[in-house]
């Protein structure tokens, strides 16, 4: 038996490690361990790809029930969007529109997941309260004045210049996790507990062989055998003709800060949502405030649609839009601003984005045993449990019961156009990999009503 895991971490010591590292070390090797009775003798084989929350939640779901998984990340696990994001987590935010069933699902998980996980210990999970502000910047104020008087309801280290306070969410309704920490537990717990494997590797083609998926083939000419793939590539979906061919997913690019006050201590769990108003009368912006449990305090906003690079690693942020958050920090709080807060962090992320805004979930049409999960949005960290657990029964069962899934399938793209287009990978008897490409006329698009 080969041993050695992806090594679950602590707060503390997840702050230690990467005070100097830019990402977190992972040891990436097979372990095998005892499945779960629910799975025959011989287990599924499962790829999925994509290390982000939503492929690591569906792994660990997969593994728990007993499939043979593997996961397959081009750079490391928790890299991008998923390590970079706020970790808000919300219990009825969704419920206007078609995310309603699964925002509630996946926030229940999160709570069971925090019981079984030692979430507050592991990953920071922690209800709280969420706050709605109105904030104004003006050219002459270098720090907030201690003279501003505020509502009650407003914690004492908000001392910047708020107008229209409103409790938007309680600890019942809303909480948050450390979203790198979250997702790099649950890969750890799937290698260490379930057998889990995670491979490094880009991912090149989805083979396929008579309408079901046989393999995938990474760079370098690795090929990894599975009786399922599931792709949850998030951004990085786009760049996937097997999938670009039936549906667009655009990159959102969202910026963000994280500081370490000199104070943590006076720093009390509040989220709060602006709506900030810069000194030179533009147009009002929405950033977030996410103090942690750290000791962190993590900054967000500033978004924009932009060409997603081919390497996560590439991704930088705008300088102007770094330089806008720091002015929201210092606004906000004196203990933020420069002087009295480090910058630990200036970073930007790609949120993956469909064109309906809503997520696609389900088996790829055509292309049995091949499915998708992606498209979540600013939701992908709320949303990562109940996708996952639904993907895994989705595979090994045939159908979701955590959740339906019918309005985030991939098929509602293809009847939107007349005309689609498929590319299947399949191995012909010589081992070549050979692209084959077909269209298909809906028979309904005939009709004229």
């Amino acid at each position: 038996m080969t041993v050695s895991v992806v090594p679950s971490v602590s707060i503390s010591s997840f702050l230690r490690q990467t005070r100097n590292a830019r990402t977190f070390p992972i040891t990436l090797i097979r372990c095998s361990s005892s499945k779960s009775s629910t799975m025959e003798e011989h287990p599924k084989r499962v790829v999925v790809c994509g290390g982000g929350v939503i492929g690591v939640c569906t792994a660990y779901f997969l593994a728990k029930r007993g499939a043979a998984v593997t996961l397959v990340e081009k750079s490391a696990v928790a890299c991008a969007a998923s390590g970079k994001a706020g970790g808000f987590l919300a219990l009825d935010w969704c419920d206007s529109g078609a995310l309603s069933s699964l925002a509630r699902a996946s926030f229940d998980l999160h709570r069971s997941l925090a019981q079984e996980l030692d979430g507050p210990q592991s990953y920071g999970y922690r209800p709280l309260t969420t706050l709605g502000l109105s904030i104004a910047e003006t050219e002459s104020q270098a720090t907030p004045s201690a003279s501003v008087s505020k509502p009650s309801s407003v914690p004492n280290w908000v001392d910047g210049p708020v107008r229209s306070p409103k409790t938007i969410g309680t600890p019942d309704t809303t909480a948050q996790v450390h979203p790198q920490l979250f997702t790099r537990t649950l890969i750890s717990k799937a290698v260490e507990n379930y057998g889990a494997e995670v491979v490094i590797g880009k991912l090149e083609s989805v083979e396929v062989e008579e309408g079901r998926v046989k393999s995938v083939a990474l760079e370098g000419g690795r090929v990894i055998e599975s009786d399922a793939v599931v792709l949850a590539l998030g951004p990085w979906s786009c760049k996937l003709e097997l999938l670009s061919s039936i549906f667009r997913v655009h990159g959102l690019k969202a910026h963000s800060i994280v500081l370490e006050p000199k104070n943590p201590d006076a720093i009390t769990p509040h989220a709060l949502f602006l709506t900030y108003h810069p000194s030179q009368r533009g147009k009002p912006l929405d950033p977030e405030v996410y103090p942690r449990p750290t000791g962190e305090v993590y900054l967000c906003g500033m978004s924009a649609e932009e060409e997603v690079p081919d390497d996560p690693e590439q991704i930088v942020g705008n300088p102007e839009a770094i330089k806008v958050l720091k002015r929201v920090a210092k606004t906000v709080s004196s203990q933020l601003g420069e002087g009295e807060a480090e910058v630990k962090a200036e970073q930007a992320c790609f949120l993956p984005c469909t064109d309906d805004s809503v997520p696609v979930i389900g088996e790829v049409p055509g292309i049995r045993g091949c499915y998708v999960a992606t498209g979540h949005s600013c939701w992908g960290i709320l949303n990562g449990p109940a996708t996952g657990a639904a993907m895994a029964e989705l595979v090994l069962d045939g159908r979701a019961s955590i959740v339906d899934l019918t309005v985030f399938s991939p098929a509602r793209f293809v009847g939107r156009s007349r005309r689609g287009k498929f590319c299947l990978y399949q191995n012909a008897t010589t081992s070549a990999t050979l692209l084959m490409e077909f269209h298909f006329e809906w028979f309904m698009s005939s009709f004229i009503v």
